[in-house]
């Protein structure tokens, strides 16, 4: 799927599938991802879920955990949380 329909895919909310939340839960990142932006977490599940490859599909989800371990990239680009307001 390509063009318009995969950008309107993209936008809708993504369920969590199974294995990417035994993957958080495993290394206690459950709360880590649930902090990053409502965009995030969507563009992270829909970008594991287009990898039309089961080995691609394992190096994204490996990529995101290694990210949200650090916490300083989002999908390889630098990324840092908002500063809370004093």
């Amino acid at each position: 799927m390509s063009g318009p329909d995969k950008n309107m895919q993209a936008l809708q909310k993504q369920q969590m599938p199974g294995f990417v939340r035994k993957a958080l839960e495993k290394r206690n990142l459950v709360d880590a991802f649930r902090a990053r932006p409502a965009y995030q977490q969507n563009d992270y599940l829909f970008w594991i879920s287009q990898a039309k490859l089961e080995p691609q599909k394992q190096q994204r989800l490996t990529q995101m955990i290694d990210e949200l371990d650090k916490g300083n990239a989002f999908k390889g680009a630098p990324w840092e949380a908002p500063k809370k307001p004093a």
